[in-house]
């Protein structure tokens, strides 16, 4: 299976808060250890949301290659937090109207994700992606650990509920103190 590439975008308060990132060090690992390719953009503001998005899915040659759309943002069950507001699922679900066939997105454990069926088929069925994933529980630590075995384990299998089943296989006492989740 060839090399699918990662598109991280973390939504920060400063650019000065770039520099205390948590996820840089796990992308880094993620492109030495299991060799996935990743671009890592940050956001202050919902401009800059729109921007690094559209510049993804019109600019970047290899959009097609990214099979995992990562999203590092704060917020609650149905909505996202970007420069101290908060925008729904639905809202989002529009910037990416028809775009994200056959590829899944995942949330970080910064944001708890626990959807409702119909936010989540409306997510679905808005953008094409193949699913939706991320974490219900709120713990100390940074998901990072489980997101990178679960970015690894997606280039070996294109099937999300096989994708899934193998992260609970190799992770399972993580995967479920996390929360973890999937929306297909």
């Amino acid at each position: 299976m060839p090399n699918h590439y990662l598109y991280c975008l973390e939504s920060v308060a400063t650019e000065s808060a770039l520099h205390r990132s948590a996820i840089l060090p796990a992308l880094e690992t993620l492109a030495s250890q299991y060799g996935i390719t990743n671009i890592y953009k940050t956001c202050e503001s919902i401009e800059e949301f729109e921007e690094s998005i559209s510049t993804l899915l019109y600019e970047d040659r290899h959009f097609k290659d990214y099979q995992i759309l990562y999203l590092v943002f704060e917020g609650r069950s149905n909505e996202l937090k970007i420069d101290n507001y908060y925008y729904s699922f639905e809202e989002i679900a529009e910037f990416f109207e028809g775009k994200l066939k056959g590829k899944i997105v995942h949330f970080a454990n910064t944001l708890s994700l626990d959807l409702e069926e119909e936010t989540f088929q409306y997510f679905l069925d808005v953008t094409g992606a193949k699913a939706l994933s991320g974490y219900t529980n709120h713990v100390p630590i940074l998901s990072t650990v489980l997101d990178n075995l679960y970015f690894s384990l997606s280039e070996e299998h294109d099937d999300v509920i096989e994708l899934t089943e193998a992260l609970f296989d190799k992770q399972y006492n993580l995967a479920t103190s996390l929360g973890f989740r999937l929306y297909y």
